[in-house]
């Protein structure tokens, strides 16, 4: 079987692979969802849903290093990366072992593409397919609720020393516009900025995600010179994609009400 992925790279797979490295916590989530969690061999840190499965599976390092013999000992069939998580020079070194697919998520279509090659891939096309619909049935929803919803202009904050958001060109930015949510930030990816920035911006809210920087209610206080709206939101749903993606628009609801 040959596969293209998501970077137009070929991918020889000689038969269904049964052995799998997930070095991405999303993709990690989505592979349990598929049935595959018994082929999961080995996983990161960092992948913690199902909160159990760290302890069941093999810890290879986080999603920036790996423990290159530890992943060689486990003799995967396939190891998949993802552009944003893992680094070039990783998936250079981790192709020397077996077979490496990496995802590049950008747009929600992005995300559903990946569903399916992964459905290809480990032979879930039906299941894959159901998911798939699924999320655009609750999309679809979810539009028609916010269809008279005014767009409200926000930041999304996802580190405090030094302050950074989401800007253009993240899967973050796409899941705003889902939303009915104009993004403050035109830079590309994840800029650096300041209150004062903040202010000349003029948001009416402000997004405090959980991840990776862990914001609490006490963090609230920092931004209480804006003249905006302070809400704290669950990052995983705006930021994993797969079948988290099925919760996500339903948690959407309650945030964009």
């Amino acid at each position: 079987m040959e596969v293209i992925d998501q970077l137009q790279r070929k991918i020889s797979l000689p038969y269904i692979p049964k052995r799998i490295i997930s070095l991405v916590p999303s993709q990690t989530e989505l592979l349990v969802d598929l049935g595959l969690e018994e082929n999961l061999v080995g996983v990161t840190k960092f992948c913690v849903h199902p909160k159990y499965l760290r302890k069941n599976k093999t810890m290879v390092g986080g999603t920036k290093q790996v423990k290159l013999e530890k992943i060689k000992a486990l003799k995967p069939d396939i190891i998949l990366c993802n552009k944003e998580e893992n680094t070039k020079e990783m998936v250079e070194e981790l192709e020397e072992i077996a077979p490496v697919h990496v995802s590049d998520i950008v747009k929600i279509e992005d995300a559903f593409e990946l569903m399916l090659q992964y459905g290809e891939i480990f032979q879930k096309k039906a299941l894959v397919g159901t998911m798939v619909n699924s999320v655009r049935d609750k999309i679809a929803v979810l539009q028609e609720k916010l269809r008279d919803k005014p767009v409200k202009k926000v930041a999304y904050f996802i580190w405090k020393k030094p302050l950074m958001v989401a800007g253009k060109d993240t899967f973050i930015d796409e899941l705003l516009k889902l939303n009915k949510f104009e993004n403050v930030f035109i830079e590309s990816r994840y800029p650096e900025t300041t209150l004062e920035e903040l202010k000349a911006k003029n948001p009416d809210l402000l997004l405090l995600s959980s991840e990776p920087f862990p914001f609490k209610e006490k963090h609230k206080e920092y931004f209480s010179t804006l003249n905006a709206e302070i809400k704290l939101v669950d990052g995983e749903y705006f930021s994993w994609y797969g079948s988290r993606l099925i919760a996500a628009i339903d948690y959407f609801k309650t945030i964009s009400a």
